[in-house]
């Protein structure tokens, strides 16, 4: 592998241009944004002032871009399959941001994206080598189809996407430098990290602009396809502990939807983490909770794979699905004062 690969100071560069660029895109584009793509309120949104979307587009240009820079400096390839599908589903969440796209054609588009990043990987890579290969690659289609869809779905207050993506970037990050996890979703992940850090404080409560769709969905793909890549390279337990607390929230709140008879594919503000607003936490106090569990999870995650062995990853897993539930529980029970004021 090439020295410069997992050079910390060409690394560190890689980061801290994605921070940049992605700031100043996000200034560029703001007034335009304002015109063109602004989110009024409704009875499901978290803002209450008509808020510009779109600054996923700064996002994922910074990403991409200081991504294949990188590989044309280290002289790695450019993993075209990944960034088209990105760019592709970007597309799609712009469209949706500016004129909504039926649910059926959206999800068909999304499909056709993970589909292409799914099965254009290697065969050699594998997570259960024992299955057909058909079977275990069409069900990672619907598991990163889903990824993608939630992501979007968590992505309703302010700097909660930041709070999920920085501590799950930073992990693989360190992985990579471990050499634990593979070039490709190591820098993705270290310059899509560096470009949330850039968002950010664009989006701190109260938000100045929003990620919109054309941010939220390719940030789920880049993300999912970063964590099935771990999971090829057989680190399962942290392939799950990173995005544990989001596939919790909104994968209890789909079903809970489902059995409750809801249009589940409706928008809606049901997660716990919306819930835990009414319940009388403050935006800041759930975002600062929720990273703060990730940052506990990011570091389970890190001891799953420097430990290695199946004991530990049971134990470390376990540790992970209880951290998740008490915060989980925690967002859904109200808070002293607001059960004293409502009694």
């Amino acid at each position: 592998m090439n020295r410069l690969d997992h050079s910390p100071a060409l690394l560190l560069l890689a980061v801290l241009s994605a921070v940049v660029i992605c700031a100043g895109l996000i200034i560029l584009l703001r007034p335009l944004l304002q015109r063109y793509a602004l989110a009024r309120p409704n009875a499901r949104s978290s803002h209450v002032i008509p808020t510009p979307q779109g600054a996923g587009i700064a996002v994922v240009a910074a990403t991409l871009s200081v991504a294949s820079v990188y590989a044309v400096a280290v002289g790695q390839a450019i993993p075209w399959v990944p960034f088209g599908a990105t760019l592709l589903i970007a597309i799609v969440g712009f469209v949706d941001d500016i004129r909504s796209i039926p649910v059926l054609p959206r999800l068909v588009l999304q499909a056709a994206a993970v589909t292409a990043v799914v099965f254009s990987a290697p065969t050699e890579l594998r997570i259960v080598p024992a299955w057909p290969v058909g079977i275990e690659r069409a069900l990672l289609l619907l598991a990163v189809l889903w990824f993608v869809n939630l992501v979007n779905f968590m992505d309703g207050l302010d700097l909660m996407t930041v709070a999920e993506l920085v501590p799950a970037a930073a992990a693989i990050l360190l992985l990579g430098l471990f050499g634990e996890a593979p070039w490709p979703a190591t820098i993705i992940a270290a310059v899509l990290g560096g470009a949330m850090l850039g968002f950010a404080p664009f989006n701190r409560p109260v938000a100045k602009v929003f990620l919109g769709d054309v941010g939220s969905l390719p940030i789920g793909l880049l993300l999912g396809w970063c964590l099935l890549q771990l999971a090829w390279h057989q680190h399962f337990a942290a392939a799950l502990l990173l995005p544990l607390y989001y596939l919790a929230d909104a994968t209890l709140t789909l079903f809970n939807r489902i059995a409750r008879r809801q249009s589940f594919w409706v928008a809606h503000r049901t997660h716990f983490y919306q819930r835990a607003t009414v319940n009388g936490f403050t935006v800041s106090r759930v975002v600062t909770e929720v990273f703060a569990l990730n940052i506990l999870l990011a570091v389970l995650a890190l001891a799953s794979v420097r430990l290695d062995s199946l004991l530990t990853n049971i134990v470390l897993l376990a540790a992970g699905v209880i951290a998740v539930a008490l915060l989980l529980y925690r967002f859904s029970q109200p808070r002293a004062k607001v059960a004293s004021r409502r009694a």
